[in-house]
């Protein structure tokens, strides 16, 4: 996605977020959230088109951005960040803390920060105060910990655009992204980059836009803190080194250990220049050559965490995982029916284009209130698909929903209703704080629904935002095995849902998954590559993954 889109997308966010602060009124807060929705998922760079082509962008909207696209901002955002003080927008980023709440802990208890407010909860300070009980209290205790464990990671979609735009702002003979970025990890600390380069690269990486501080500067590698806060280290190798490097560099350090002491055992060094016997060089151009020398199997980046790939690799037993080209099609995706930005045509269109054999369009159903779904536009958007089946002959439309999961397990519309859809999904998508017997039941109510065929982003996670929910998982997805209900990996980077960890627990199970975009912009369907990574990461295989199979097989397994 261009660059240009994602800030203006985050400036006008700040601006609504900064809006609401000052007490203005919760329509126009919506409407500027949803044009940062719009902006960001639009997806030509609009800094090369008219703005007000943007659908959901209107005149006043769209001359602030023409400002931003000139300057970098505009006059009503630099005016609010001047109004709302430091410590109230500090307060905010607290899950579960929303402004009305921040604006009185600053105003009146001069609270500035989450370790202030943390210590004023510790002290009693804030006990019989209205509005904070002690379950809100309690849960604000949870939203600070959980800012903390956060602290400077980011989620893996944030990292990897960071990363692609350090690589495309450099000229090098190769490069590429290395570490637990590589390795896919859901959250990533900082980015570790290797080139093959002149080391005159270096004084171009320090002059970027991006580089808001240089920590350390070497010939060999140069770290940096961007302007979003986000560490980068760029190393430059010899190319005759690139395979011992990359190897080296994209960790973990456990799975390192293992493969050092392989090689210690054979008398041989491993490091970042290679392997060698003294001063021979057994291999070191290319990762593959290292392992093959080892006596090992590749080791695919995303298992390396010392989780039993490298005793697997000697034995020869790793699977061969499920990769990016293997996915026939997206079982959960919206358009501007409910919450998405484009098109049904559009986003069909775009799913064609991506070489899918089918592709599911799931939009909310009517216990979502805000989206305002109803069974009369389901249906009218049934038959436009029936229409819109004629223009693409080689891609089967599915016409599904997401469903809402209702606190005692219910879903919203009636059998004989969910039995005209294609895929039904079915979420939770309120009351996350129910009790683990309270969740695992609902879960498994669901599960034990004949027209529920996938369970949508399962533990409801919001990185950095909202922990996941509390459910006896082992018991979901024995019951999700018995009935044959998906569990979904939800691609879309903030949400990363099933989490690794439990999709091998899943696996254990014998239950199956959908990875799915939840693409609500047409950029996000190309977010299926992260929910690649944490199935990789759980060691699936095809066979593993429903939307992997032929459409006929898929069906017959959904709907038996």
């Amino acid at each position: 996605m261009a660059r240009a889109n994602d800030e203006a997308a985050a400036a006008l966010q700040e601006y609504a977020e900064l809006f609401a602060l000052t007490g203005g009124d919760a329509f126009r807060v919506r409407s500027y959230q949803k044009a940062a929705k719009a902006i960001a998922g639009f997806p030509e760079d609009i800094s090369e088109v008219d703005v007000r082509g943007v659908p959901g962008v209107g005149e006043a909207i769209a001359k602030k951005m023409e400002e931003f696209l000139q300057r970098g901002s505009f006059r009503q955002l630099d005016d609010l960040r001047g109004r709302v003080p430091d410590g109230v927008r500090r307060l905010t980023r607290v899950p579960s803390l929303g402004p009305k709440t921040a604006i009185m802990l600053y105003d009146e208890f001069g609270i500035d920060s989450p370790a202030a407010l943390s210590e004023a909860i510790g002290d009693g300070r804030l006990e019989g105060v209205k509005g904070l009980g002690p379950k809100t209290l309690a849960n604000l205790v949870k939203g600070i910990e959980q800012l903390e464990q956060s602290g400077r990671r980011v989620h893996i979609g944030v990292a990897a655009a960071l990363a692609e735009q350090v690589m495309a702002s450099l000229k090098a003979d190769r490069m590429a992204y290395a570490g637990s970025l590589r390795r896919m990890k859901d959250t990533i600390g900082d980015i570790d980059i290797l080139a093959v380069a002149p080391e005159s690269i270096m004084e171009s990486f320090r002059a970027q836009p991006y580089v808001a501080e240089v920590i350390a500067a070497g010939d060999k590698k140069t770290s940096v803190r961007t302007t979003s806060g986000i560490q980068v280290d760029l190393r430059v190798v010899p190319a005759e080194s690139w395979g011992a490097a990359m190897q080296y560099f994209t960790g973990s350090k456990e799975h390192n250990v293992a493969i050092r002491e392989i090689a210690v055992k054979k008398g041989w060094k491993l490091s970042e220049y290679g392997l060698f016997e003294g001063e021979r060089v057994i291999a070191s151009e290319t990762e593959e050559d290292i392992y093959a020398a080892l006596g090992m199997q590749y080791v695919p980046p995303t298992l390396r965490e010392d989780g039993g790939e490298v005793r697997a690799a000697l034995h020869g037993e790793l699977p061969r995982l499920v990769e990016l080209e293997d996915l026939r099609g997206d079982l959960h995706t919206h358009t501007n029916l409910t919450d998405g930005i484009a098109s049904l045509e559009d986003m069909v269109a775009a799913g064609h284009a991506r070489g899918y054999s089918y592709y599911a369009v799931t939009d909310h159903a009517p216990d979502l209130v805000m989206q305002r779904m109803t069974l009369d536009k389901a249906l009218e958007q049934r038959a436009q698909i029936a229409a819109l089946q004629e223009k693409y002959p080689d891609m089967r439309i599915l016409h599904g929903t997401e469903l809402n999961i209702a606190p005692d397990g219910s879903v919203d519309w009636p059998a004989d209703v969910l039995q005209g859809f294609d895929v039904c999904v079915a979420s939770v998508h309120s009351h996350f704080t129910q009790s683990r017997e309270e969740m695992t039941r609902r879960f498994i109510a669901a599960c034990e629904n004949p027209y529920v065929d996938i369970i949508g982003h399962p533990t409801t996670r919001k990185i950095g935002k909202r922990s996941q929910v509390d459910a006896d998982w082992d018991a979901v997805f024995r019951a999700a095995a018995r009935t044959g209900t998906v569990m979904e990996i939800d691609s879309f980077p903030d949400r990363s849902d099933l989490p690794a960890d439990l999709v091998r627990l899943a696996k254990h199970h014998g239950v199956k998954f959908s990875i799915d975009s939840d693409s609500h912009a047409i950029p996000h369907l190309a977010h299926q590559r992260f929910g690649i990574g944490i199935a990789q990461r759980a060691w699936l295989t095809p066979d593993d993954v429903i939307n992997t199979w032929p459409l006929d097989r898929l069906l017959s397994y959904i709907r038996p």
